[in-house]
Formats: structure tokens, C-alpha cells, sequence
């Protein structure tokens, strides 16, 4: 996955997503069994299609009539967005049309996490909560059900990572104020989660 690195007059870039896997991998049984976080990583990058079926698998729709997703939502508001740090770039998901936005193409990866092995595992995702996309609900709620929502993407990535031989971890420790700086984050918009992915080294 190639791109220029932005600059004023590349204000928006898109990478189309190749078309993820939906059916095989390993039974569930048995990737519940293999689950288990990882903090060792090879530099050995996704090919394309395995990170579109992870994505897929994170939080893809898979009720094209209805928009619907791989994980719940609580009220169906769909308010966590996926932001994926690259070598080459941060990214955000955009579901809808199956592809990636770039929003930088600086390598983020050190910034969304405190430990050493964020900087270089091949893949960052980071959940992202959009604050306008929730009702009247009062604050700690609101928090309480973005925290569960990139929960349930968050147990996605861990179990496709285990039924596909990959490596993970979610992580908390995260300098949030900094890291929304770095990704260029609207102030309605709030990081709750990362989670390192890549082969295991």
C-alpha cells in the first residue's frame, strides 16, 4: 500500500479496500481456545487482503440492506470510528465505501501506545468514539457504552487474530490528549482504546 505523503495540495486520498474474506478461518471453539494478548511482533507487514478481512471482521457491515456491523452497538449509534496506523500512514475506515481515508501520512505508531513495542508492530488500530453521534444519555453512560462498543470490536480483532494466526493486544495506556493531536482528531471526537497487531515474532 504506496501513497504520496500529504501535503497542501493533497488534501484527501483514499486506498480502496480489496474485498475481505467472509467465510472459512478457524472454528470458534477453537479460537477462543488460542485467544490470548501478545506484546511480540514480527516486521512482517498484512498483505492487503488479510487487513481488509480484519477490518472486516473488526467492525465491517455485514447486512448490506441495513448497514449493519460485525460488532453491536449499543442503540445501533455506531460511534466508534477505526483509525489504522501504518508505516506508511494513519488511516480511518470508512465502511460504507470499503476503504481507507488517509488523514496523514506521517508513521503515528509510536503515539498510540507508552510501550516499546508499539512503535514497530506492523499495525495500530485505534477506536475513536464521535461524541455527536450519541443521544442525550448522561456522561458516564455515554462513556460506559463507548468503552463496551470498542470492547466488542476490540474481542473481533483478538478472536480473528487467533483463528488466523496472528498476534494482539488491546491497550489502555495511551496518552489520549497527545495522540488526538497527532491524529488531527475533531473535538467532538475522543480516543477510548488501541490494539497492536502483526505477525508473532
Amino acid at each position: 500500500m504506496t501513497h504520496p505523503i500529504v501535503s497542501a495540495e493533497v488534501t484527501v486520498e483514499f486506498v480502496n479496500l480489496p474485498e475481505p474474506r467472509t467465510e472459512g478461518g478457524m472454528p470458534l471453539l477453537t479460537a477462543l481456545h488460542n485467544r490470548r494478548s501478545t506484546r511480540s511482533f514480527a516486521q512482517r507487514p498484512l498483505d492487503d487482503v488479510l487487513l481488509s478481512t480484519l477490518l472486516w471482521a473488526a467492525f465491517g457491515i455485514n447486512r448490506s440492506d441495513s448497514g449493519l456491523r460485525t460488532a453491536p452497538s449499543a442503540r445501533n449509534w455506531q460511534e466508534i470510528d477505526l483509525y489504522v496506523a501504518l508505516p506508511e500512514g494513519l488511516y480511518v475506515l470508512e465502511p460504507v465505501g470499503w476503504r481507507l481515508r488517509l488523514v496523514t501520512g506521517e508513521d503515528l505508531r509510536a503515539a498510540t501506545g507508552l510501550q516499546d513495542y508499539v512503535s514497530t508492530a506492523p499495525l495500530n488500530l485505534v477506536y475513536v468514539s464521535r461524541l455527536s453521534k450519541l443521544d442525550e444519555t448522561d456522561k458516564p453512560l455515554r462513556q460506559f457504552y463507548t468503552a463496551l462498543d470498542a470492547g466488542f470490536i476490540s474481542q473481533n480483532v483478538y478472536l480473528f487474530c487467533a483463528a488466523w494466526g496472528l498476534a494482539t493486544v488491546a491497550r489502555g495506556l495511551v496518552d489520549r490528549r497527545a495522540l488526538a493531536k497527532a491524529m488531527r482528531l475533531d473535538p467532538d471526537q475522543r480516543v477510548v482504546l488501541a490494539q497492536s497487531v502483526g505477525f508473532p515474532a
